[in-house]
């Protein structure tokens, strides 16, 4: 008796331990969407909500932990990073998309934009040219139930044409000028988000809209991102 009263207070401890780690989690989560994000305009209720339960601090490394909730973007490793979480909130919004909706990322990267996307729309398509980080991503997005998220280890620049037209693309990598094969993939009346410029510098984040044959483009605010990795020619 004295034994199964050890073990149990053991394990009530750990216990508590476990759920005080994720309260603290949970507590930096919606300060993160108060004061990082709602409070400089981000109005979409689907957005906020998703950042509100999406655990943005199991898509990090773990010695960035602490920081998964900072105002600001974290390295992932192999010269990537998981962007601002104000970033991830504005490109969400922008993208406006709904339940009904089918959406391509290029730029898997942990795997936290394409989580956040899953718990809006219909269907999240991503594709990762780090087969590492895809790989991983793949793994962590399993495991963590979001089963409407599919990724594929490949070059984003050509998209993932097999399930176009999409309702919303959205691009997490900086390019130097707008891919045409995702312009063809995007739905009519569909929307991408990309930003454009120059790798080793300031880019400018661009919003894609596309009515026909007509293509609009809005420049929208400065960014900084990693560069849109190409695979080498044979």
């Amino acid at each position: 008796m004295k034994k199964l009263t050890v073990l149990i207070i053991v394990f009530t401890i750990g216990f508590f331990s476990s759920l005080s780690g994720q309260n603290k989690f949970e507590i930096k989560r919606k300060e993160m969407v108060n004061k990082q994000i709602q409070a400089r305009g981000i109005a979409d209720k689907n957005t906020l909500k998703a950042l509100e339960v999406v655990p943005r601090h199991l898509f990090v490394p773990e010695e960035y932990l602490d920081q998964a909730y900072d105002d600001g973007p974290l390295p992932i490793g192999y010269g990537q990073t998981i962007s601002q979480p104000y970033i991830v909130a504005y490109m969400t919004e922008l993208l406006n998309v709904g339940p009904d909706d089918v959406v391509l990322e290029i730029g898997t990267g942990s795997g936290y934009q394409a989580a956040i996307l899953s718990r809006i729309v219909k269907k999240v398509y991503t594709v990762e040219i780090v087969e590492e980080l895809g790989l991983a991503a793949k793994e962590r997005l399993k495991a963590l139930n979001y089963d409407n998220v599919e990724v594929k280890i490949g070059d984003g620049y050509y998209g993932w044409e097999e399930h176009a037209p999409y309702s919303g693309i959205i691009v997490t990598s900086a390019s130097e000028y707008i891919p045409p094969p995702l312009i063809k993939q995007l739905k009519d009346k569909g929307r991408m988000i990309i930003p454009v410029g120059s790798p080793f510098s300031v880019q400018n984040l661009m919003l894609v809209e596309k009515s026909g044959d007509k293509i609009r483009t809005k420049s929208l605010i400065p960014v900084r991102f990693v560069p849109l990795t190409r695979q080498s020619a044979p």
